[in-house]
């Protein structure tokens, strides 16, 4: 896209370009001061610095347009996305999310939410079978989390005992009256 800083040297647009910024250098020295020898106000050379650095940026900037060094970008010609107007703390999360397609919760805490959810779940089930399939896949997702390698906070819950959960499931019916 640029070139190196060795073909700045050989680019002669650019060492025009230059020429200019030190001739109007001068000529400003000359004008401020009356005498190229004169010293001026140190308030004065700061400012002065980078108004030339401005003048050679936008030089050097305008001539890479005019050779269609920019002529291939993306977005060429279209706004830039993810800006708002407000400020947003969250938005490299919001856009890692979108970039990566990100759907859902991790698996770990997805997890502990179904576990602090299973007695309910269990709960609703009319059948001791349909019971004993549901903790048989809830084991099997904690199982598979366990195995996959996907980074994120470790897989902590536990897997429940299915004869177990069966036992507290007619426990809870039997104390709710159903039988």
């Amino acid at each position: 896209m640029f070139r190196r800083r060795r073909d700045d040297q050989r680019d002669p647009a650019r060492r025009a370009a230059q020429y200019q910024v030190d001739r109007e250098i001068a000529a400003e020295a000359r004008d401020a001061g009356g005498e190229a020898g004169d010293a001026e106000p140190a308030a004065a050379q700061p400012r002065r610095r980078m108004d030339d650095r401005a003048l050679w940026v936008d030089t050097v900037v305008d001539q890479a347009i005019r050779r269609g060094e920019f002529d291939d970008l993306p977005l060429q010609g279209k706004p830039i996305p993810g800006l708002r107007g407000t400020h947003d703390p969250d938005w490299w999360l919001k856009n890692l999310v979108e970039r990566e397609q990100i759907t859902g919760v991790l698996p770990a805490a997805q997890l502990r939410r179904d576990d602090a959810e299973l007695d309910d779940t269990l709960d609703r089930e009319p059948e001791e079978r349909r019971v004993r399939e549901a903790v048989e896949e809830f084991n099997a997702r904690v199982v598979d989390a366990r195995r996959q390698l996907l980074g994120g906070p470790p897989v902590v819950t536990p897997t429940r005992d299915v004869e177990r959960e069966v036992r507290r499931w007619r426990e809870r019916r039997r104390a709710r009256g159903i039988f």
